[in-house]
């Protein structure tokens, strides 16, 4: 990035409230001096939950884009530069365009108190409503009722991912809190794809859907998705889909896609044939979800044998998706990992008990509020692991490396999408 949008982007920070609440108040008013750009954008697939959103996005984009139409993409955090989190008809933003779009936006704040995501967010919507394109992919940043993205009225379609504990500070601390915030995207009118929840989630959804008049689309009751015989079996309202396995790793995964398919077997005025729905499951790429390093300054510290990974679980229930992934490898593992002090560490590493040869813990790239990397192999150690704690990944991955025995093993980077972003920047 350049240094004035460097600068931009840190004076945004700025701006932001001592006391986070979270509201659609203040974006509502920065929409207003706007113009409102939220009201003027392309169909909106909204997707919100606690994991897979992104995933989720992936996957509708790559079919999307496959039959060729033009998706302008919403997602949040970046991993190494800002620009990731807004794609303009099938391009990631450039520097200059965002420089001036961020600028509009900081003009028309006129210095108000506003958060980081509620201002960039306007500047997407702005963005999106400005250039030409056939959709909008957009993922909620936290929640789903209050967040910045929830201004959208009247989306194409909703999609709600699985719910789990996790940004209990701002969302409540039960499933049931957690999941009602999560069903504030759904509108009246609007299909809504569920997907697999737990009971307490699905209720405080389904609860929510009466309120609203919305229709849901709940996984197992009318659509599913599972290994067959090309790879991924679909079945749904209209469709009875044979289609390659996803092409990100996990099992997990057939669970995103089949959200996705439905999603897109609900965009009715969209033309998705089956070659455009096979590349689109075969073909997704999102980074830093269970993604193999080949290159890089990491991948040459391991052995020959050995197998680097990437992955963004942060969560207990990230964990338990990297844990059944994990036992399908039938590989000793090791762990490099940092979490944000907002995180679950106990929950997390609970989740991973038995999957890990060893655990190193590093800090959180700087500017992120990190948990202490001692403390953090504490807790890894209450759940069972046999941890340590290191200087930095580097560190972590030679002591790993020294004392492990010989054979063919994975070493997993896994706990922190901030450190994921980092590793990419270097590695990637």
């Amino acid at each position: 990035m350049t240094s004035s949008l460097d600068a931009l982007l840190a004076r945004f920070t700025a701006l932001h409230p001592r006391i986070i609440d979270l509201s659609l108040g203040r974006i509502e008013r920065l929409m207003a001096a706007l113009g409102h750009p939220e009201r003027k954008l392309p169909p909106v697939v909204h997707v919100a939950g606690t994991n897979g959103k992104g995933s989720v996005v992936a996957f509708v984009r790559a079919a999307l884009e496959a039959a060729g139409y033009r998706c302008h993409v919403y997602t949040s955090p970046h991993l190494v530069t800002f620009n990731e989190r807004i794609v303009l008809a099938g391009r990631e933003i450039e520097d200059a365009p965002l420089t001036a779009l961020l600028e509009r936006v900081e003009a028309a704040n006129a210095g108000a108190e506003i958060t980081f995501f509620e201002i960039t967010t306007a500047a997407a919507f702005l963005a999106f409503a400005e250039a030409p394109a056939d959709i909008l992919l957009l993922e909620v940043g936290l929640g789903g009722r209050l967040d910045a993205t929830n201004l959208v009225a009247a989306p194409a379609v909703s999609c709600i991912t699985p719910v789990d504990l996790d940004h209990q500070k701002y969302l409540g601390e039960t499933l049931a809190a957690i999941a009602a915030e999560k069903a504030g995207i759904l509108k009246p009118r609007v299909p809504a794809v569920i997907a697999a929840q737990r009971p307490e989630a699905m209720a405080a959804i389904e609860a929510r859907a009466a309120e609203t008049g919305t229709t849901l689309l709940i996984e197992e009751r009318d659509w599913r998705a599972a290994p067959g015989k090309a790879g991924l079996r679909y079945e749904g309202p209209r469709w009875r889909l044979d289609l390659p396995p996803p092409g990100l790793p996990g099992a997990h995964q057939f669970h995103n896609a089949g959200a996705a398919l439905a999603c897109l077997e609900q965009l009715a005025a969209f033309e998705l044939g089956p070659a455009a729905l096979a590349h689109g499951i075969a073909k997704a790429r999102w980074p830093a979800r269970l993604q193999r390093l080949a290159k890089g300054p990491l991948a040459t510290m391991l052995p020959a044998d050995w197998q680097l990974w990437l992955d963004g679980a942060h969560n207990p229930h990230g964990a338990r998706a990297l844990a059944a992934w994990l036992d399908a490898q039938n590989k000793p593992a090791h762990l490099v990992t940092a979490m944000l002090d907002s995180k679950d560490p106990a929950g997390f590493f609970e989740e991973l008990k038995g999957r890990f040869a060893s655990v190193r813990t590093v800090p959180v790239p700087s500017g992120h509020s990190g948990l202490d990397p001692a403390g953090l192999a504490e807790t890894a150690r209450r759940a069972g692991h046999d941890a340590k704690n290191a200087a930095d990944a580097a560190a972590a991955i030679a002591e790993i490396v020294a004392s492990a025995a010989p054979g063919p093993a994975l070493l997993v980077i896994a706990g922190s999408l901030y450190l994921a972003g980092a590793i990419l920047a270097e590695n990637g």
